[in-house]
C-alpha cells in the first residue's frame, strides 16, 4: 500500500477517483471499460504536455487513486515518477500511474504484459514487428521476454536500432505477426500497399496482432481472418492493459468479460488512434 493510504473496501472502489491521461484522449475507451470494472469515478483527463507534470503532481490531492497514460505523456510520466518498475525502466515508458499521499508516483507497464495476456497459449518462438515507435519498443521487449526470437522491419531501418531484436529488410515468416504501424486505422485497400506484405503472404504466420483498434476491425486483421489465420486486435490488447491496471490500483482480479464488452460497444468522442494503449 501506499504511504497514507487506506486500502478501500470492495464496495468503497466505486468512489475512488482514477481516470487517463492524454492529448488528446477523447478516443479513449477506458472509461467505459473500467467503469464496467466497477471505478464508477473513472473519466478522461485532457492534459497537453505543458502543464503535464503540474497536473500528474495535484492528481492525489483531488482524490485519484491512480491513472493510465497514453501518448504523448509516457515517457514523460516515467520521468515523473519517484519509482518504478523494472519493465517500465526497460522500456523506457510508462502506462500506468498509482499516487501515494506521501507524494509518491509510482510508475508501472502494463503494455507489454498485456500483449502477452491478450497472446495466451499461442505459439510465440519467433515474431515480426512492424514498425518501430513507442509501442514496437514495448512489444519487442515482452515477445524477447517471453523466448521469442524478434525480428523487426521498419520503413526507416535506421529507426529500427537499438529495439534489441534483429531488422530485417524485408518480411520474413515467423509464428506472430505485429503491426505497431499506424496503417490500418481505415480500412481501405492502401493497408498492403504501405505494409511490407501482402494479403496472401499473411499465411507465413501462424498469429496477426493489430495494436490498431477501431470498430469492425482493420483491414489486416480482416484479411487474416478470411485466410483462417488466429488473430488478437487491439482492443483485446487494451483490454489485457486495462485490466492489469486495475489489479495493481485495487489487488482484486479484473472483470474480464464485462470489460471487454464495455470496450467493445463504447462509442468514443473521436476517431480511435493507432499506436494508443488506453
Amino acid at each position: 500500500m501506499l504511504t497514507g493510504d487506506r486500502a478501500p473496501g470492495q464496495r468503497e472502489w466505486g468512489e475512488v477517483r482514477f481516470g487517463v491521461l492524454g492529448w488528446p484522449v477523447g478516443h479513449s475507451r477506458s472509461p467505459a471499460m473500467m467503469r464496467a470494472a466497477g471505478l464508477q469515478r473513472y473519466q478522461r483527463l485532457p492534459v497537453a504536455p505543458a502543464v503535464f507534470a503540474d497536473t500528474v503532481r495535484a492528481l492525489h490531492g483531488a482524490g485519484f487513486r491512480g491513472a493510465n497514460v497514453t501518448i504523448p505523456h509516457k515517457q514523460a510520466a516515467l520521468a515523473l515518477a519517484t519509482s518504478a518498475s523494472d519493465a517500465a525502466r526497460e522500456i523506457g515508458a510508462a502506462n500506468t500511474l498509482s499516487f501515494g499521499g506521501g507524494g509518491e508516483i509510482v510508475a508501472q507497464n502494463t503494455d507489454a504484459p498485456g500483449l502477452i495476456a491478450a497472446l495466451g497459449d499461442r505459439p510465440r518462438r519467433s515474431a515480426l514487428v512492424l514498425g518501430a515507435g513507442g509501442s514496437a519498443r514495448a512489444v519487442v521487449w515482452a515477445l524477447a521476454r517471453a523466448g521469442a526470437d524478434v525480428s523487426v522491419w521498419n520503413r526507416t531501418p535506421r529507426r529500427a536500432e537499438g529495439l534489441g531484436a534483429r531488422v530485417v529488410q524485408r518480411p520474413i515468416a515467423a509464428d506472430i505477426l505485429v503491426n505497431c504501424t499506424s496503417v490500418g486505422l481505415d480500412r481501405s485497400s492502401s493497408t498492403f500497399k504501405d505494409l511490407p506484405i501482402r494479403a496472401d503472404g499473411l499465411c507465413e504466420y501462424a498469429t496477426v496482432v493489430d495494436l490498431v483498434y477501431k470498430a469492425g476491425g482493420t483491414m489486416l486483421i480482416s484479411e487474416a481472418s478470411q485466410r483462417g489465420i488466429d488473430v488478437v486486435d487491439g482492443l483485446e490488447i487494451l483490454v489485457r492493459q486495462g485490466a492489469l491496471s486495475f489489479t495493481i490500483w485495487t489487488g482484486q482480479a479484473a472483470p474480464l468479460d464485462s470489460m471487454r464488452t464495455a470496450a467493445r460497444d463504447s462509442e468514443p468522442e473521436a476517431r480511435c488512434c493507432p499506436n494508443r494503449s488506453h
